[in-house]
């Protein structure tokens, strides 16, 4: 087993499944240690691959963890980090997909449909923050 092959296993349950495999799975399912795992986790998590807190907990744009940023395609549902990150799914998918969100400001409902690549709602999308201070916590941002 190596990093290649974890990360190909992450992100083939993810996507097939709408989350990340647990590391208990991923032991059987190579048949190495706990140990080995967590450490090829922490090495992609190094290099910002994957955002690891014991499991996975972010394979962009794929949240472990429920969040207001709901994606629909292809008979699973997905969570996304933020607004770009669900607009990300249906493209790393090559498929179309339904986004359900709400608005950051007043909480009304919102929700975008992406077809053959192109996204089609009404809103605007907004960054808090620039791109580049992501990285600066990225769990929070």
């Amino acid at each position: 087993m190596n990093d290649d092959q974890v990360r190909a296993r992450v992100y083939d349950v993810t996507m097939r499944s709408g989350k990340p495999p647990l590391v208990a799975e991923m032991v059987a399912h190579f048949g190495v240690s706990a140990a080995e795992v967590a450490e090829s986790l922490q090495r992609l998590a190094t290099g910002r691959v994957l955002v690891v807190r014991e499991e996975v907990v972010m394979a962009a744009p794929f949240s472990a963890v429920a969040t207001p940023f709901v994606v629909d395609s292809g008979g699973v549902s997905y969570f996304a980090n933020c607004i770009w990150d669900a607009l990300g799914i249906p493209a790393i998918l090559q498929r179309d997909a339904e986004i359900r969100t709400s608005c950051g400001d007043c909480g009304t409902g919102m929700t975008v449909h992406v077809e053959n690549g192109v996204a089609h709602g009404d809103g605007v999308i907004h960054f808090a923050i620039p791109a580049r201070q992501w990285w600066n916590d990225i769990v929070f941002t």
